[in-house]
């Protein structure tokens, strides 16, 4: 997924900068990463709140191997299909993602910040 699709994606929920990482790309919002993009898959940042309800939406939760061969679970899930061709369900995503990364910024800060 080239960076002006990803930009096109995510119009309607505002602008997006890209970064290169984990040979994917990394989506921010005013400098929070909310999504990701690997092996051309758009994953978005999920949390408590509103992982269950993407999994029951029919998203699935990025996982891998590390080193010693144990499953590692990110916090990132797949975006359906139905979701990506659907601007107006992209961008609701977005924003849930989006409050995903407030959240876990806001936990990283603590609760006096």
């Amino acid at each position: 997924m080239d960076d002006e699709t990803i930009r096109e994606l995510f119009e309607a929920f505002g602008p997006v900068s890209i970064r290169r990482m984990f040979g994917g790309k990394g989506i921010y919002r005013d400098g929070l990463i909310f999504a990701l993009v690997l092996r051309d898959e758009l994953m978005l940042k999920g949390d408590e709140l509103n992982a269950p309800e993407w999994e029951r939406e029919g998203a699935a939760r990025w996982t891998y191997q590390n080193s010693k061969g144990k499953p590692v679970a990110m916090p990132y899930w797949s975006a359906p299909v139905d979701v990506l061709e659907d601007r107006d369900g992209l961008t609701s995503w977005a924003r849930e993602a989006f409050s995903a990364a407030l959240r876990a910024e806001q936990a990283k800060r603590g609760p006096d910040v």
